[in-house]
């Protein structure tokens, strides 16, 4: 069995991570969320889906981005939209 590295469980179906050379070990999603997702620049929450980012800060979204004074940053594209009829 293997510890979790976040919580310290002893589990027997850990998931082995590694990143940029260093080995993890952790009993669920949540943990390897709780050790490895970086944290929002302005809110530090903690960033687990795209977020946005300025040269190496990231932010979890434009909003965040913006109140810590980042300008020009979007969430998303705005595309446009094109129906053809049948």
């Amino acid at each position: 069995m293997t510890v979790c590295n976040t919580c310290g469980n002893d589990y027997d179906k850990t998931m082995h991570i590694i990143i940029e050379g260093r080995e993890y070990d952790f009993d669920s999603f949540e943990c390897a969320i709780h050790a490895l997702a970086p944290r929002c620049e302005n809110c530090e929450c903690r960033v687990i889906g795209h977020g946005v980012q300025y040269n190496e800060l990231i932010y979890c979204s434009a909003h965040c981005s913006s109140a810590a004074g980042v300008k020009g940053l979007t969430d998303h594209q705005q595309r446009e939209l094109i129906v053809e009829a049948p």
